[in-house]
């Protein structure tokens, strides 16, 4: 929803630019066709004025001037070489326009962008929410925060470097981007954390995405990309319902992602019943008031 939202934001900033260019063109188009009427009504007064009939034949009897004549057409010379620098002035204006408005579009996407897993920042995060917020209110459309972390990144970055670190960062937010919908928005919430906000979709929903999410890290864990280390998400619903301010889903859904990273130290100090491969990538969804779900 946001990509859509910044094209057609971008698309109007361009069209209203486009237009007002248009009508400069036109303006253009009108001083000259203006300016070709008056100049053959002045040829056509100079013709009638030395026309005349005999015996119902109409003979025309001009005589002009040198001066004259080289002046009409230095005029006309003149006039069009004007009309010809407006119109590359425009098609200048025109690759201006688009070119600085990409440029600019491009600068914003890296302000509220993260270099490294290419997806929203920390920094556009309110502006984002405040956006999904609105429509899910608007629409009566529900709305889901999932925080997620990923577990026991900084044994990741001591086994196998920071290279290697930021290599599981960048997949992990591969792994999430494929997860969801176009109408959802992918957040890097800091270091290793992650927040995805689910346009549509109520807390069953996020429950559907943490499972896909899960079912995409067993086939990355399955690849073995990290020799012996599987990675793994501890992930925190809360479903938003109007009146409910940003900071309050946040909390809510932190607070249920950590309950979850709980789970999974208890977990793992446990004797297993299950499969190393099944724990590691098993994703357990809390919702925001810490209960565990089925």
């Amino acid at each position: 929803m946001e990509s859509s939202t910044r094209q057609q934001s971008l698309l109007t900033t361009v069209s209203e630019q486009m237009n007002a260019l248009e009508r400069r063109d036109w303006q253009i188009w009108l001083v000259s066709a203006g300016a070709g009427i008056l100049l053959g009504i002045g040829l056509l007064g100079l013709l009638f004025r030395a026309a005349f009939l005999e015996h119902g034949l109409l003979r025309l009897d001009l005589t002009v001037s040198p001066q004259l004549f080289f002046g009409l057409v230095a005029v006309l010379i003149l006039f069009n070489t004007y009309l010809i620098s407006k119109r590359l002035e425009l098609r200048r204006t025109r690759q201006l326009i688009i070119s600085t408005t990409i440029q600019s579009e491009l600068v914003r996407l890296q302000t509220f962008t993260d270099p490294l897993t290419e997806v929203y920042n920390r920094r556009a995060l309110e502006d984002i929410a405040r956006k999904f917020m609105s429509n899910a209110k608007r629409q009566g459309k529900p709305l889901t925060f999932m925080m997620l972390d990923v577990d026991q990144f900084k044994d990741v970055n001591t086994r196998f470097g920071h290279l290697m670190g930021d290599f599981a960062l960048t997949e992990a937010a591969t792994i999430l981007r494929g997860a969801v919908r176009g109408s959802d928005a992918v957040v890097r919430y800091g270091g290793d954390e992650f927040l995805l906000i689910l346009y549509n979709s109520n807390f069953q929903g996020g429950q559907v995405v943490a499972n896909r999410i899960a079912g995409s890290l067993a086939d990355w864990n399955r690849e073995e990309h990290l020799k012996g280390v599987d990675l793994s998400f501890s992930i925190g619903l809360a479903e938003w319902s109007d009146g409910k301010l940003l900071d309050e889903m946040l909390d809510s859904a932190d607070q249920a992602m950590y309950s979850t990273k709980t789970l999974h130290k208890m977990a793992a100090c446990s004797p297993p019943k299950t499969s190393a491969s099944d724990s590691s990538t098993r994703a357990r969804a809390l919702a925001g008031d810490g209960h565990a779900v089925p």
